[in-house]
């Protein structure tokens, strides 16, 4: 396979990404109408039904898929939805729950007792760099409780990913749907103790043609066709062409947060945006430009 991408290619993970990316502003725009755990609740219950009557269930555990469904479906989504209503800003969710790929590194480290290398330290230190300037300039649209929410939704996605792995190599389509299943109940039993009926109603009430549209999108085109595009560029081509692509999710985000939500990108945003993609790309492609240095010929 070769590591150039066909344009026809490009373009499907350019639009995956933009979808992934911009989902933030989606996110914000229902939250205008829905209570988080209830926009959660729909989210997941429209990602199961009807699909999960078309797609065969994945050879895997009722334990693996349930243990999927709880740590992505409440653990990331419902929490990041809690942060995203009023304690961080759009932008931000889409840089800093990106941090769930050191998450992800330090969980197999304490699990299998792997070690950093050293370009894996310098890549932690800038995405820190990046998330203590956050801190530093938290206020109205950004709150240190909103920023541990978000770090707390990019660690159940690590676990996600983790359990995921166990998994195997499985329909990740199907995977999603059938752990879906999983996420809905206690999402709707959350939304029912902390947000209340009242709330419920009163939302569902609310919720305009742009709300449900956008709980459509949560479900059929940031899960399902997400992951369905990602999952086929990745049967075609090498990991090493497609994962860098999504080094541009938070470059969707907080642009499309700028451009439709008004978002303010003053230079300490962007530094602290520098820094936690620079932390990002670093642990991304070094093992590549490791190898290509290792193979160059001496002299």
């Amino acid at each position: 396979m070769s590591p150039s991408l066909p344009l026809r290619h490009l373009l499907l993970a350019l639009a995956v990404v933009a979808v992934w990316g911009t989902n933030f502003v989606v996110i914000k725009l229902a939250l205008g109408h829905l209570p988080p755990l209830l926009f959660a609740t729909l989210r997941f219950t429209l990602a199961a039904l009807p699909a999960v009557f078309l797609l065969p269930r994945p050879p895997v555990a009722w334990g693996n898929l349930a243990a999927y469904g709880l740590l992505i479906g409440v653990g990331q989504f419902g929490v990041m939805f809690v942060a995203m209503n009023g304690h961080i800003s759009p932008g931000l969710a889409s840089l800093v729950i990106q941090l769930q790929v050191f998450f992800t590194i330090g969980l197999a480290m304490y699990f299998s007792g792997e070690r950093l290398q050293r370009a894996q330290w310098l890549a932690l230190l800038l995405a820190s760099g990046g998330i203590a300037i956050i801190i530093l300039h938290t206020d109205g649209s950004t709150t240190l409780l909103g920023l541990a929410l978000m770090l707390l939704a990019a660690l159940c996605w690590a676990g996600g990913n983790l359990v995921a792995r166990q998994a195997g190599r499985v329909n990740m389509v199907a995977y999603v749907v059938w752990s879906s299943l999983f996420a809905a109940p206690p999402l709707l039993m959350l939304s029912l103790l902390t947000e209340g009926w009242p709330a419920i109603s009163t939302g569902l009430q609310a919720a305009d043609a742009y709300t449900w549209l956008a709980v459509v999108w949560q479900a059929l085109g940031n899960s399902l066709f997400g992951y369905a595009a990602w999952a086929w560029l990745l049967a075609r081509h090498p990991a090493a062409t497609i994962t860098p692509m999504a080094l541009l999710v938070p470059l969707f985000g907080m642009g499309g947060a700028a451009l439709w939500l008004n978002e303010g990108m003053p230079a300490w945003k962007l530094g602290a945006a520098a820094l936690v993609i620079s932390g990002l790309a670093l642990n991304l492609l070094w093992p590549q430009l490791r190898s290509r240095f290792r193979s160059r010929p001496a002299g």
